[in-house]
């Protein structure tokens, strides 16, 4: 039977994994949606089935939306357009497309927005130490702002649509019906055409405006693949970064031994960075995949065309790969160990911009605000309803 996954997985995960672990690295579970998958839990069964090529990326989401109709009795609504991006395809047309925009997503070209992202957490936060308002909630003060703005600036999205944005990207990643996501994606996917029309009419300095006409061995990325590229890179650079900054800065105020270690030696930010992606992990799934043929693991066979998930939170804190996996430890050597931003062909191609984003974010915030703590119980916080996100609802802090 099936374990079935409630609430309290989005919750706790950390314990239900520990629980589901205990059984083995991989065990049929049924998600909150509904949606039956086969849950890898385990850190070395998740390294090697995210690089095994029996498990697909081709069409999964064309899958997993033709199931929801099934469960649900309605047709798909999501937007086609959306779909046909890198999480969704497998080597050859995967790695045509990752091949033209990798060279936008260089940690050489990256560090040269290290100006702009610290000027713009620097607004941010005169905002917070000017406002009246403490305690603040600091996702919609700064956590969100940030990213969504790094992001849309990047691809060359106005800044009066990037409300809008925050506000589709928030219901596509959650636990919402398929009426609300189907919207959500159609209202994405008809901005997206709109703008891409227009950058090709008039580019700009932009990232998108380099998608549209950039060519590679004389190819070119089509409408719906410059739609769903652009929808993609939005969703992984605005809402991992989003919750790395959010349980980045959770971790620390409920762990203030290694706050104090940062505070006092700075040197250690970027390796804490590494260890605050392995130990709360903003992505809690990878990316969906299915099984094209059996697949043995461990005293599991996962059947063919089964849905797998791996849980990147759930094999970060396995204590069969690291040493006192739920102890925060910011000098851990973690750096090229843990799966916060996934492994294999589908490792997120915004990685060295999460990780100066998260960089300048939290380290400018400890800077600005050394009385920075926690204005409520850590009990009475909520995290989002989402599988594939690790997303606190809000997070009140006293700046003063």
């Amino acid at each position: 039977m099936p374990t079935v996954l409630t609430d309290d997985y989005i919750q706790d995960p950390h314990r239900v994994a520990e629980l589901l672990r205990a059984e083995g690295p991989v065990r049929h579970v049924v998600l909150p949606t509904g949606m039956p998958a086969w849950l890898v839990t385990g850190y070395a069964e998740a390294r090697e089935l995210l690089t095994d090529p029996r498990l697909s990326s081709n069409g999964v989401y064309d899958r997993l939306e033709k199931l929801r109709g099934a469960a649900t009795g309605e047709p798909s609504s999501f937007s086609p357009d959306l779909a046909r991006h890198l999480l969704n395809t497998d080597p050859p047309d995967h790695t045509r497309l990752r091949k033209l925009v990798n060279k936008a997503f260089t940690p050489r070209v990256i560090e040269r927005l290290r100006p702009r992202i610290e000027e713009i957490a620097d607004e941010l936060l005169d905002a917070i130490e000017q406002s009246a308002d403490d305690p603040i909630d600091l996702l919609p003060a700064y956590a969100y702002p940030l990213p969504i703005t790094v992001i849309c600036e990047l691809l060359g999205i106005p800044v009066e649509d990037q409300d809008r944005f925050g506000q589709w990207s928030g219901s596509l990643v959650s636990t919402a019906g398929p009426k609300e996501i189907g919207e959500a994606s159609a209202a994405m996917g008809g901005y997206l055409f709109g703008l891409i029309e227009q950058k090709r009419a008039e580019p700009a300095d932009d990232l998108l405006s380099a998608l549209v006409h950039a060519a590679d061995d004389g190819d070119r990325l089509t409408v719906p693949e410059l739609i769903a590229m652009t929808f993609v890179l939005l969703i992984g650079g605005y809402e991992t970064t989003v919750n790395l900054i959010g349980s980045g800065v959770l971790s620390l105020l409920t762990n203030p031994a290694e706050l104090e270690r940062l505070r006092a030696d700075r040197s250690l930010l970027r390796n804490g960075i590494e260890e605050l992606l392995r130990y709360e992990t903003p992505n809690n799934m990878s990316s969906p995949r299915y099984t094209t043929e059996p697949i043995k693991v461990g005293d599991v066979e996962i059947p063919a065309n089964e849905f797998v998930l791996v849980s990147l939170l759930a094999a970060n804190r396995d204590p069969a790969r690291f040493d006192g996996a739920d102890r925060l430890d910011i000098a851990r050597p973690t750096s090229g160990h843990h799966l916060g931003f996934g492994h294999g062909i589908h490792f997120c191609v915004g990685a060295p911009l999460g990780r100066l984003e998260g960089e300048i974010a939290i380290g400018k915030l400890l800077d600005r605000f050394p009385a920075l703590r926690l204005a409520v119980p850590v009990t009475e916080l909520r995290w989002r309803p989402s599988t594939a996100m690790r997303a606190l609802q809000t997070l009140p802090v006293h700046v003063r």
